[in-house]
């Protein structure tokens, strides 16, 4: 008999490699069926499609791009709520086995309250810890009873979990290190899927003509650093002929990244897709990228984090310039990234210029990269994911 799985994720599906990734491989074995509720997207109304063997079907709100504490809870209330009659009617109609919540927000988790009432299994998806990643969204505006009800609401809705699956082994010392039992808690790197993402092309790193093309994919906020990227990108600017940064993806501080080209008098140079892609076409639009760009800042959140955006570029043997934060030196080396300093413009611009200056150099640290990937493969995960869901089941 097949087991059923409802994913829930406030994201754009088609555009999010993680639920995309994970939703396909179980929808590609015989025993799953697959559905995930997910954000609308770019249509003025929710529609519900099949892709790749899973059913996605759109709740009826979209996501809060904002800097308001308020509209963002209420954004993810709004989809709790949602996503929780949509819960209980797969419940009430016996589709449901497995409940598989992505965060962010943990609470999301309570979307499957009536599953976890009539004993079916929930997993919680932390791509994103709360806490570190509230403090560097809103640093200096909560108080001490906010992070106290953060840490109150995740360790209630790890404790309602069966099972926990987080990005990276930071991550999960860090969420351990907060009381969540360790024998929950499984995980899962944001490796690529290889079916997508992979160097088909000999020539990934070449320059073609007189242009060099830079790239940063990803939300647009300043907690991220891209403000400092576009900074890094003016200070090189008349040192590279025929640079451009192309950057991928919509956020909070969007228009003040198109402002701040304007001012530098760069705007020709850096170009706004001002939306996420779906991967198929993300993939397209990085065919031919001489660099990718990680400016993340340095903070609680991002010491945490193996940027997914990394991983994509490693994966398509396009080299890396990326900030010494703990997880990203934890899994890569001098030999296979150009390092920075976090938050320091300077740094980084010598990093840009280090990389353009030398084309063996960027061909060996991309190649030297991979070498991440062989070790960590999706295989792998792919593997411990399918474990995850046979043990449930059992």
């Amino acid at each position: 008999m097949k087991r059923r799985i409802c994913m829930v994720a406030y994201t754009y599906y088609l555009s999010d490699a993680r639920v995309r990734r994970e939703a396909e491989t179980l929808a590609s074995v015989p025993e799953f069926e697959v559905s995930v509720l997910a954000l609308k997207g770019t249509n003025a109304h929710p529609r519900s499609y099949r892709r790749d063997g899973v059913e996605v079907r759109e709740l009826n709100t979209d996501k809060y791009r904002g800097k308001s504490n308020l509209r963002y809870l209420l954004s993810y209330v709004k989809f709790t709520l949602l996503a929780l009659a949509a819960c209980t009617s797969l419940l009430i109609r016996n589709s449901l086995d497995v409940v598989h919540i992505h965060n962010m927000p943990n609470f999301l988790i309570f979307s499957a309250i009536g599953p976890l009432i009539f004993g079916k299994k929930v997993i919680l998806d932390i791509h994103d810890t709360m806490i570190e990643t509230y403090d560097a969204k809103f640093r200096g505006e909560p108080s001490k009873l906010l992070f106290y009800l953060l840490r109150c609401e995740e360790l209630l809705c790890c404790a309602l979990a069966h099972r926990i699956i987080c990005t990276n082994d930071m991550q999960r010392e860090a969420l351990i290190g907060r009381r969540i039992p360790a024998d929950k808690v499984l995980v899962s790197l944001n490796v690529p899927d290889p079916r997508r993402f992979h160097a088909s092309k000999s020539n990934v790193t070449a320059r073609e003509g007189n242009s060099f093309r830079l790239v940063y994919f990803g939300t647009i906020a300043r907690r991220l650093g891209v403000d400092l990227a576009i900074r890094a990108v003016g200070n090189v600017n008349w040192s590279i002929s025929g640079l451009e940064f192309h950057i991928i993806g919509g956020g909070d501080d969007l228009r003040e990244c198109i402002e701040l080209s304007k001012e530098l008098g760069i705007d020709r140079t850096v170009h706004f897709y001002e939306r996420a892609l779906p991967l198929e076409d993300l993939v397209r639009a990085l065919d031919g990228m001489d660099l990718g760009l990680v400016p993340n800042r340095k903070n609680a959140a991002t010491e945490l984090m193996l940027p997914v955006k990394m991983l994509e570029c490693v994966a398509l043997g396009i080299p890396v310039v990326a900030p010494r934060l703990r997880t990203i030196e934890h899994y890569f080396s001098e030999e296979s990234v150009f390092y920075f300093a976090p938050d320091d413009v300077d740094s980084m611009s010598r990093a840009i210029l280090e990389a353009f200056a030398d084309e063996a150099l960027r061909k060996r640290k991309a190649e030297n990269a991979r070498g991440f990937l062989r070790t960590y493969q999706w295989e792998t995960h792919k593997l411990g994911l399918l474990n995850l869901y046979n043990s449930l089941a059992s």
